[in-house]
Formats: C-alpha cells, structure tokens, sequence
C-alpha cells in the first residue's frame, strides 16, 4: 500500500507540473477555447476535458494558491483540485482566496465528495448574499447532456435545474411508472422510469415516439442475418449485431445503399446518386465522415456543416465536416487544415502540433490476393 500512495503521489505533483504549464500558457494566450483545442489536439483528450483542465490550472494559479501548493507537494491530486475550482468559480477572486485560505489546512485526508461539500459550505459562509446569485448563475447554464458509452448505451442527463422542477420531474415519472407496475409487468421501477422519462422525452405523453434521424452502418451481410459483425451508429461507436438490426428493421427505417471500395472500405457511392455529383456532395460527405473531421471530434456529421477546405475545388474530395465550433477554428489563419490525395485531414496548430483524421472504413480493407487467378479458382 506504501508504494500505491506514494505512486498517488507522485502523479499529484505531475499533475501540478502540467497545471503550471498550462496556466504559464494561458498568460500568453488570450482565446481560452482556441487553446484548449490545442491542448486536446497535443493530449488526446476532448476539447471539453481540456478547456476544463485548463479552466483549473487558471484557477488554481490566480485564485487558489494553497489548493495549488497542495498539489506541488503531492497531497491533493487533480480531480479533488477540480472540485475546489468548480465550488469557487462563481466567487468573486477575493472571496475565492478566502475560501482557499479556509480550506488549506481541511482538504488533504478529505475524499472528492467530502471536498465538494466542504467547498460549497465554506463558499457560502464567505459570500451569502452571493449564494442566490450564484444559483442564478447555475441555472443559467442549464443544458442536456448525451454520454455515448459502450455497446449501444448512452446517458442522457439534464444538468443544473432548479431542484423543485427536478424533484416535481421526478416525481411525474415516478408516479406514471408506478401506475405501469402491475401483476404482470416484469420491468423493475427503475427501468420503468427510464422508459417512462424517454418516452415522455420523445412524444410528449409516453406514447408513439417522434421520428428523428440517425445514422447507422451496417453491411449487407449482418443486416440479412448472415454475420454478426458490429455495426457503427454515428457520434456514438460500434454497436452489437442484434442492436443494429432491431434499428434497421424498425417500422419507421429508411434504409440506403453505401457502396464501398472492398480494397479501402471507404464509401464511393450512396443510395442511386455516384461518386461526386455536385448536387449530392453535402449528404455524400456525411455519411462517408459520419462525425467532424476534426482530429478527436465525436459530433455525428448529420449535425455538422460541410466546408471546403484548401483552395481546390468544390468536390468530395475536398469538402468534409466540421461542428461548428471546430468550423470556427479552422478558418483561423494560425490554423492549418490540409487535406492529403488519399483524403487524410492534416491539422497543424499555432504551437506546431499536428494531428491527423480520415473517415474510418466501413468494412475492414480486403487487400488484393498475390494470386488472384488462384484465388477465383479457389486455389
């Protein structure tokens, strides 16, 4: 065990290391959310996890000094530092040092929860008149948020509601799921609930849910029930065989022809129009990118933009898809998108970082046979 705390450690002080570096980086930088790109480009992280990380190296070297010496020393790590500059960042920077002045000699045996709570009630103590404010403030930035995880499950959470219309949400669901709960229903409650909440999310009255669009790739094969190969839903990943077909086969499915290279698996023609018609670029390049092309990007490319990048012309080959944050970016002139022969992206940032993209293959490649004589024969 001697040995795990002091690894725990040591990664506390890298931390702090890289904390430093980013917020020596911040000074010189005045675009917070261009740098963050950069740093998820260097890093490999997303561009949220690093404008969060960079959020708190900010943090951490102009408002909370002790919180940040903690973590030189190797007695807090990163995600319990976090909590601290989440609890404060609606604190004016004077009453931020004073919570970090409280808190410096309470944080060290504490574990994240305990930081949380130990954070929010010494924010409160120093600033009350601030704390309806800052509820204000956290309301504001209500939003929906979707968590893709794996095979096929995602979370959809709504964040910083006011608690009683989360509570009186909860609520609705809980009685209309218990209603649902009979002699013969085997669906726990929670299960119940979650149908129950997405079903009112869809349709408005736990019925019939609306049509949208989402994309999913799957071949020819598995769709007929031949094989069982993982199929991609876009933004999301690879999801299982039997997953796949129960979206493909639904009653309100549409389903289009891809048309792949066997030798690249890349797409060369969707549904009846070819490769390249002007009129058909746009949805063509959507589904052969199925997310941004910016290198780490996740968003599906149905909710994308397309842009021609470089100064050829406006074909396939040259137009893909960008969020429209990333979009933002790429027309920055200290920015450099290049797109390769084969279609690769090559993304260049100001520091000289270069990241790389190309729309994964439908299929695995399927390289040509040394013998292909042989090889009809079966040879």
């Amino acid at each position: 065990m001697t040995a795990v705390k002091d690894a725990n450690r040591q990664i506390a002080r890298l931390q702090a290391l890289q904390l430093h570096c980013m917020a020596g980086m911040r000074r010189r930088r005045s675009d917070p959310h261009e740098l963050a790109c950069e740093f998820a480009i260097a890093l490999r992280i997303t561009d949220t996890r690093a404008g969060a990380m960079l959020a708190a190296a900010e943090a951490l070297a102009q408002r909370l000094p002790r919180t940040f010496r903690l973590m030189d020393q190797g007695k807090f790590d990163l995600y319990r530092a976090m909590k601290v500059t989440d609890g404060t960042s609606h604190l004016s920077d004077r009453h931020a040092r004073m919570v970090d002045y409280l808190l410096e000699h309470r944080l060290e045996d504490k574990n994240p929860t305990q930081v949380r709570k130990a954070t929010a009630y010494a924010a409160t103590k120093i600033d009350p008149e601030g704390a309806m404010n800052r509820l204000a403030q956290r309301k504001s930035e209500r939003r929906v948020n979707l968590q893709h995880q794996s095979e096929g499950i995602s979370r959809l959470t709504v964040d910083n509601l006011s608690a009683d219309k989360a509570a009186a949400a909860y609520l609705r669901v809980d009685k209309i799921a218990r209603a649902l709960k009979t002699g013969n229903e085997k669906r726990t409650l929670d299960q119940l609930r979650a149908d129950v909440a997405i079903d009112l999310l869809l349709s408005g009255k736990g019925g019939v849910a609306e049509q949208t669009e989402v994309y999913l790739y799957v071949d020819l094969k598995t769709y007929l029930g031949l094989n069982d190969n993982p199929a991609e839903l876009a933004g999301h990943g690879h999801i299982p065989a039997e997953l796949a077909r129960h979206i493909a086969t639904g009653p309100d499915t549409t389903v289009r022809r891809v048309i792949t290279d066997p030798l690249t698996g890349q797409v060369i023609e969707v549904g009846k129009f070819r490769y390249r018609p002007s009129i058909d670029v746009e949805e063509f390049v959507r589904v052969r990118d199925r997310e941004c092309r910016q290198p780490g990007c996740p968003r599906p490319a149905h909710n994308c933009l397309t842009e021609t990048t470089g100064s050829g012309p406006e074909d396939a080959d040259s137009t893909l898809s960008y969020c429209l944050r990333h979009r933002r970016l790429k027309n920055r002139a200290d920015w450099s998108y290049e797109v390769m022969p084969d279609g690769k992206l090559i993304v260049t940032t100001p520091t000289g970082e270069k990241a790389e993209s190309a729309p994964p293959p439908l299929h695995d490649p399927q390289p040509t046979p040394e013998h292909p004589e042989e090889e009809r024969l079966g040879a």
